[in-house]
């Protein structure tokens, strides 16, 4: 697998001119594109405006076929793939090496976007206004890239990209409540998918599922999978998986015979204490009082 450690490295690699900055370099593209076909990494962000019409982009697990004007972000050293690109209409492509945000606000608070934590298969759809939006912001960024260099540019090119983070999280959030119809089916699919867990004895053999677990059985990538429960309940799938658990502990405390630490164990939790922790704070009472009422 190739990896790029420097900007120069990746262009140098497709056959694209040298970045006119070591730090950061900007690609339009119109219909056909050119990329290495093999998968690849980088010490780099990318953020990409692609309307595809053939070819695929993969990056994560899933490889993404896509026909409508799709927003993608790769985070460093994710696996990546771009392969026979054609384009229905102009796209573009933003690297930004990480070194390039260091000592800038930007550093730590792009970690903050959930996104880049996205399958391709998640990108981001956009509104023909949402677009304009996008591309007014990269043609800001184009030009102070173009203009000669000096103190101001790089706080002047970092706001224009957070403009586009900010923008991107504001329309993902106008994608989850239009897909509504979907959330709610992958709502119950998720719910489905935690009882078969626990039918099928996987709290004993494995413990607790993950997020990480779950969206995996909903061929979803954990961070989409919580946003989306987040825009749609307002709760994350973590906080879904603990409501879960504590309505089986419920049934289970009605039983006379079982101690809460042996409930605690057979749902998964190696620490009872924690479980009680957890259970007292959906609750409202530990699983000892709710014990004793419930057999009241």
């Amino acid at each position: 697998m190739k990896h790029f450690k420097t900007l120069s490295e990746l262009h140098q690699f497709n056959g694209y001119p040298p970045p006119e900055h070591p730090m950061v370099s900007l690609l339009r593209c119109t219909q056909k594109c050119s990329f290495g076909s093999s998968e690849f990494t980088g010490d780099f962000y990318m953020i990409g405006l692609k309307k595809m019409k053939a070819g695929f982009i993969r990056y994560g697990r899933t490889k993404y076929d896509g026909d409508s004007g799709s927003m993608y972000f790769i985070k460093p050293r994710q696996v990546a793939e771009m392969r026979n690109l054609e384009l229905e209409e102009d796209g573009f492509a933003i690297y930004i090496h990480e070194d390039y945000l260091s000592g800038h606000p930007l550093h730590s608070e792009i970690r903050k976007y959930p996104y880049f934590e996205y399958e391709a298969n998640e990108a981001l759809h956009l509104s023909p206004k949402e677009e304009q939006i996008i591309w007014a912001l990269y043609r800001s960024i184009e030009t102070e890239y173009n203009n000669n260099p000096d103190e101001y540019s790089k706080e002047i090119i970092l706001g224009h990209v957070e403009g586009i983070l900010r923008y991107s999280q504001r329309f993902y959030k106008r994608q989850f409540v239009n897909r509504s119809g979907l959330s709610g089916r992958i709502i119950s699919r998720f719910t489905e998918s935690l009882t078969k867990y626990v039918e099928n004895g996987q709290l004993a053999k494995t413990g607790l599922p993950t997020v990480k677990f779950m969206a995996a059985e909903l061929n979803l990538s954990a961070s989409y999978l919580s946003d989306l429960l987040k825009q749609e309940t307002g709760k994350t799938a973590l906080e879904h998986i603990h409501i879960f658990l504590i309505s089986e502990a419920k049934h289970l405390l009605n039983g006379p015979d079982t101690t809460v630490a042996e409930i605690a164990y057979s749902l998964g939790f190696d620490n009872p204490p924690y479980f009680s922790r957890l259970f007292k704070k959906e609750v409202g009472v530990s699983p000892n009082q709710y014990k004793k009422f419930s057999l009241n």
